[in-house]
C-alpha cells in the first residue's frame, strides 16, 4: 500500500481523531496565510478558465526574471517544486546521485523512478547535522547528480555560499549536475549571504529550485520554478512533463504574489521573532534543538537526563495538533520531530499542549513507579 511520507495530511488526521479542526504544524508554509491579493487574482483569472493556460508561462517567467534579477530564458515553471524535481530526474536519467541523509524525500523518490543508485552522506548528530567538507570527497566521475537542500529540510541547517561554490567547482570537473534547493531560503536571516543565485551564469551545471508554496502559503495552488543557465537542460525538462503543468490560476497567483513587497517584509519580521520564541520555549521544556535557521524547528525528545516523551506526534494529535514525525527520514529515528513557526497565538497553543503531554507522561511514570 502506498505510504504518504510528507507533512500536511490533515485529511487523514481528521479521519483518525474525528475532529474537523486541526492545528497543522507539520507543514512549513507562511503563517500569514494566502495573501488577499492572490485570492483576488485567482478569482479574476477564473473568467478565462475555458482556455488552455500558456504552456510557456510567458508573463509569469517575465515577472520572475525581474524579481530574481536573472534571464527569463533561465526559468522553467512547474506544478510545485516536486514537479521540477521529477522533471529533472526524467530529463537527465542519472545513474548515480549523492544525497544528504536526512533531507527532503522527493529527491530519492524521483531518482528511484529512473533507476538511479543513491550514495548517502550521513549527517551526524554529533556535528549538529551540518554538512562537512568531506562531502566533496564523495563526488567523483561516476556521480551524475548532487542534491543540496539549503536550508536543509528537516534540520534547518545551512551550507555556506563558499562551500557550495567548492561543490560546484568539483562537480564541474566531474561533469556533475548540482541541484540547490532554496525553497526555504526566503525565511532565513540575510538570505543573500547564502543563496547561490549569483553563480547561475558562471556554472552551467547549477540548477536552483524555488517555489511559491512556502513563502506565499500557496501549497494548494502548486507553483514552483527552477533557475539555470543551462538552456539545453531547460528544454529537456520541458519535454519531460506535460505542456500544461501550470494552470492559468496558478500563473495569475504567482504574478500577483511577486508584487507583494509588504507581505514579504512582514514575513521577515514575524518569522525570526517567533522562531526565537519557539526555540526558547521548546528548550525550556527539555527538548534538544538542532539547526532550525528557517521557518521550522527541528528537535529531539528523549534527551539523556531530560524530558522523555513517547509517541509525541500521536499524543499531540489527540489534542488536535499535527506535527511532523521525522522517523521516516533516512538516518533519523522516532525521537526526532519538526514543527512549523506560526503566529504567537498558535505557537502558544503548541507549547501548552506540549506541557500537558509532558505532565501526562510524568504522571504515568509516577503511577508505574507506585504500581511496583
Amino acid at each position: 500500500m502506498y505510504e504518504y511520507v510528507h507533512g500536511g495530511d490533515i485529511y487523514s488526521a481528521k479521519e483518525q481523531i474525528g475532529k474537523e479542526e486541526i492545528l497543522d504544524f507539520s507543514v512549513n508554509t507562511n503563517p500569514l496565510g494566502l495573501p488577499d491579493e492572490v485570492k483576488q487574482a485567482i478569482e479574476e483569472a477564473l473568467a478565462d478558465s475555458e482556455k488552455y493556460p500558456d504552456p510557456f508561462c510567458r508573463e509569469l517567467t517575465a515577472a520572475l526574471a525581474n524579481y530574481e534579477k536573472t534571464n527569463q530564458d533561465y526559468i522553467l515553471c512547474g506544478n510545485g517544486a516536486s514537479d521540477i524535481i521529477f522533471r529533472l530526474a526524467l530529463a537527465l536519467k542519472p545513474k548515480k546521485a549523492l544525497l544528504c541523509a536526512p533531507t527532503f524525500a522527493d529527491y530519492e523518490k524521483a531518482l528511484k523512478t529512473v533507476g538511479c543508485d543513491i550514495d548517502y552522506y550521513y549527517l551526524s548528530i554529533d556535528e549538529d547535522f551540518l554538512v562537512g567538507i568531506d562531502f566533496i570527497d564523495k563526488i567523483n566521475t561516476e556521480t551524475d547528480m548532487v542534491y543540496i537542500c539549503n536550508p536543509n529540510n528537516p534540520t534547518g541547517q545551512l551550507c555556506s555560499k563558499s562551500f557550495i561554490q567548492n561543490v560546484l567547482d568539483r562537480c564541474r570537473e566531474t561533469k556533475t549536475v548540482v541541484l540547490i534547493d532554496e525553497c526555504f531560503i526566503d525565511f532565513i536571516d540575510q538570505a543573500e549571504d547564502y543563496s547561490v543565485q549569483p553563480f547561475v551564469e558562471a556554472y552551467s551545471n547549477l540548477v536552483i529550485l524555488k517555489a511559491f508554496t512556502k513563502i506565499y502559503a500557496m501549497a494548494g495552488i502548486r507553483l514552483g520554478y527552477t533557475i539555470t543557465s543551462n538552456k539545453l537542460l531547460i528544454e529537456k525538462m520541458r519535454t519531460s512533463g506535460q505542456d500544461w503543468g501550470v494552470s492559468s490560476l496558478a500563473q495569475a497567483a504567482g504574478i500577483s504574489a511577486l508584487k507583494l513587497t509588504d507581505y514579504i517584509k512582514e514575513t521577515k519580521r514575524l518569522i525570526p521573532e517567533e522562531r526565537i520564541f519557539l526555540i526558547r520555549e521548546l528548550t525550556n521544556l527539555g527538548f534538544e534543538i538542532y539547526g532550525s535557521k528557517a521557518n521550522y524547528i527541528f528537535f529531539k525528545t528523549n534527551v539523556a537526563n531530560n524530558v522523555n516523551v513517547s509517541n509525541l506526534n500521536q499524543r499531540l494529535l489527540s489534542k488536535g495538533i499535527l506535527i511532523r514525525a521525522c522517523s521516516n527520514y533516512i538516518n533519523l529515528d522516532s525521537d526526532f520531530y519538526r514543527v512549523a513557526v506560526k503566529k504567537r497565538r498558535d505557537n502558544m497553543k503548541l507549547i501548552e499542549a506540549l506541557k500537558d503531554v509532558i505532565d501526562d507522561e510524568n504522571n504515568d511514570d509516577n503511577l508505574r513507579w507506585v504500581s511496583r
